[in-house]
C-alpha cells in the first residue's frame, strides 16, 4: 500500500492542469441566443459623497477638498454598477478591447472611476502626472481586501500587470502617495456583462438558452442577485434595487 501513495500524488498533479483548463471560459458561436434587460435602482437615503483633503502636490492635484461619490444616484437610478451572468462556461467571444484595459492617473484622479477588464489579461496603469504615484490594487473579498499588485510610478509612463482573480470579481484601486485617489476595476470572467447607463438600464445579449444566476455588482454596496431563464431568441427582464439606510 505504501507504494501507491506517490503514484496517486503524481496522478493528481498531472490531472490538475486539465482541471484548471476545464474551468476556463470557452468561446464558441451562439445560435439563436436570447437577451436580458433591466434597470438598477436605488431607494432610501443616498449617502453623501466622501470628502478628502487634497494635502500634497497641489500644483498637479489641485487644492481644497476632493469629493468622491461612491454611491452615485441619478434620480432613482444607481450608476457605476456592473450586471453580469455568473459562472457561464461557454458562449460568445470577449470584446477584443477588454484585454487592453487601462487606468489613467491624471490630475491625481483615476480615470475612469470604474473600469472593466478581462480577468487574466493585463491592466495598464498610466501615470500622466509629473509627480509620484503608487498604484495599489486590492481584490475585493467581501469586507476583506487582498493586495493584487502594488507599483510605484515615480515618472510619467506605463506599467502593465496581469490580473487574475480566483475568488473575487473586482479590484479596489488606491494611490499610496495620495489618499484622495480611489477607483474600481471589474474583472469579467465571461463576456456576459453590462455596465449600466446613466439611467440605470442594461442589456446583455447573445446568451445561449438556459437558466442563469444574474448578479449586480457595486463597489461599496452588497451585491444583488436573481435567477433568469433565457429562451432561444427571447428577451427576459430582470430589475435590481439597492437600498440605503
Amino acid at each position: 500500500m505504501k507504494r501507491l501513495i506517490p503514484v496517486l500524488s503524481i496522478s493528481l498533479l498531472v490531472g490538475l492542469p486539465h482541471a484548471i483548463h476545464a474551468a476556463a471560459y470557452k468561446e464558441s458561436s451562439v445560435s439563436n441566443g436570447g437577451s436580458v434587460s433591466g434597470k438598477v435602482t436605488f431607494s432610501g437615503t443616498d449617502p453623501a459623497p466622501k470628502k478628502y483633503k487634497i494635502s500634497k502636490d497641489n500644483d498637479t492635484c489641485g487644492t481644497g477638498i476632493r469629493e468622491i461619490d461612491y454611491v452615485a444616484v441619478n434620480n432613482d437610478a444607481l450608476t457605476n454598477v456592473v450586471v453580469y451572468l455568473d459562472k457561464v462556461k461557454e458562449g460568445k467571444a470577449f470584446p477584443a478591447e477588454l484585454s487592453k484595459a487601462r487606468i489613467d492617473q491624471k490630475g491625481c484622479e483615476f480615470k475612469p472611476f470604474l473600469q472593466v477588464m478581462r480577468n487574466g489579461s493585463e491592466l495598464a496603469a498610466i501615470n500622466d502626472d509629473p509627480v509620484l504615484h503608487n498604484i495599489h490594487t486590492y481584490e475585493i473579498l467581501g469586507r476583506v481586501k487582498k493586495t493584487v499588485f502594488n507599483v510605484s510610478q515615480s515618472k510619467p509612463g506605463t506599467v502593465k500587470k496581469k490580473v487574475t482573480l480566483k475568488r473575487g470579481n473586482a479590484l479596489k484601486v488606491e494611490c499610496d502617495a495620495h489618499d484622495f485617489m480611489h477607483g474600481f476595476v471589474f474583472a469579467a470572467k465571461n463576456p456576459y456583462f453590462a455596465v449600466v447607463g446613466d439611467d440605470g438600464s442594461f442589456t446583455i445579449d447573445n446568451i445561449p438558452p438556459g437558466k442563469y444566476t444574474i448578479k449586480a455588482w457595486h463597489g461599496t454596496l452588497k451585491d444583488q442577485k436573481n435567477k433568469v431563464e433565457i429562451s432561444a431568441g427571447g428577451t427576459a427582464t430582470v430589475n435590481f434595487e439597492f437600498k440605503g439606510k
